[in-house]
């Protein structure tokens, strides 16, 4: 499919557009922004996504010039095509090094989606169960209450209802020790319920699918991303761990804010002890081929018993008000696999943020609407807390006038 790519600057609500054809990576603008719209057969205002696009597009520079953010990309997946791309700003404050289309940005904690699909590709090709109790696999394993010991599965590790205290060990992941030193510590971790019982958000714990996956497989679990997801999705620029990063030429280097102003940080192998956990890293234009097999576009590669998986809720998980202070109300709240699931103004939304110092990454679809989002940011602010609810909300509002004609 090609992408026709239009490098606008918008005055009020129009557009002055230059059409031009991208071939592999993206031209260095004299501008900030980068921007490629897919260009429709029918009138830019005759369908509710463009008429959300132009709105966002707009609410999206102003607030990228108004926060000062030194990098960040973002693409919306509609329906059957990437119908818009931004890129803005350099990957590190000082220089004139442009972001682009394969610029390279950390997941964090969207990196879980992925782990919560690899799992559900290895259930659908025999190689494990998400019922598959974890001490089958590590006959060592245990936890602090015999009954957690003995019924945690896979499906518990990747949902948060292990039982245990929430975040158990972030504290041993952060000074740098791996999966294999921790797991022999979560015995000491206290218990808050058995398993299934409760939403009790972890790093440590849903990381415990690569241990499981690796001896199911014999493969290593970047490998495994790779010959599962990446390669056969045409994710070119994702990668995993810390010599992914490093080894990419085109990477957005991480940033902090220090008496109001941005400056850059070196890489770093924060959490890339937690693969599974925050461990991914990919540019923008892995993460719209990503949205399109998410929302069934790729059914060779992601057929759609996976994708009813995940988007099935498994517990409900009530949040603080701080995570999702910029969304209106939402109805109910669960987590599946990987996947925060709202129910939103009518409509179910799959949804996760992540953040390492330096980067934020947020990503949502709606299945019902063959649409989705995705905003990574290597300065972070508030900024990443709004995208995803902005652009449903402005959508939503457009859609009642669309409603009547089928999704293809």
């Amino acid at each position: 499919m090609k992408i026709k790519t239009l490098a606008g600057i918008l005055s009020g609500i129009a557009f002055i557009l230059i059409i031009v054809f991208r071939q592999g990576h993206s031209k260095e603008l004299s501008s900030p922004f980068e921007l490629s719209i897919q260009k429709k057969t029918i009138s830019v205002d005759s369908l509710p996504i463009q008429k959300t696009i132009r709105k966002f597009d707009m609410f999206l520079r102003d607030s990228l010039n108004g926060t000062g953010c030194i990098g960040a990309a973002a693409t919306i997946f509609h329906r059957d095509e990437i119908v818009y791309t931004l890129t803005h700003g350099v990957k590190r404050a000082g220089t004139s090094d442009s972001v682009n289309l394969h610029t390279v940005f950390r997941l964090a904690s969207v990196s879980k989606g992925f782990a919560g699909v690899l799992a559900a590709l290895l259930q659908d090709e025999g190689t494990l169960s998400m019922d598959d109790r974890i001490i089958e696999s590590l006959p060592g394993f245990r936890l602090k209450d015999s009954i957690n010991t003995h019924d945690l599965t896979l499906r518990h590790v990747l949902n948060h209802t292990s039982g245990l205290v929430p975040h158990a060990y972030d504290n041993l992941a952060e000074e740098g020790k791996t999966i294999k030193e921790i797991i022999p510590e979560l015995a000491t971790v206290d218990i808050a319920g058995n398993p299934g019982e409760y939403y009790g958000y972890q790093n440590v714990v849903f990381s415990l699918i690569d241990t499981v996956a690796v001896l199911k497989t014999k493969k290593d679990y970047g490998e495994l991303l790779y010959k599962k997801i990446f390669r056969p999705l045409g994710m070119k620029d994702a990668s995993t761990g810390y010599r992914g990063l490093v080894w990419n030429p085109n990477v957005a280097f991480p940033h902090d804010k220090i008496n109001g102003e941005y400056y850059p940080l070196p890489l770093n192998t924060g959490y890339y002890n937690l693969l599974p956990a925050a461990g991914v890293n990919a540019s923008i234009d892995d993460m719209g081929k990503w949205l399109a097999a998410l929302l069934g576009f790729a059914p060779k590669k992601l057929d759609t018993s996976i994708i009813n998986l995940i988007s099935t809720p498994q517990i409900n998980t009530p949040l603080k008000w701080q995570y999702t202070r910029f969304w209106d109300p939402i109805d109910a709240r669960y987590y599946s696999f990987g996947w925060r699931i709202f129910d939103y103004k009518g409509k179910r939304i799959l949804y996760h943020g992540g953040y390492v110092r330096g980067y934020r990454a947020e990503i949502a679809f709606c299945p019902e609407e063959k649409t989705g989002v995705v905003f990574l940011l290597n300065s972070p602010n508030r900024l990443a807390s709004q995208v995803v609810p902005t652009f449903f909300n402005l959508y939503l509002e457009e859609l009642p006038a669309y409603a009547a004609q089928p999704v293809p």
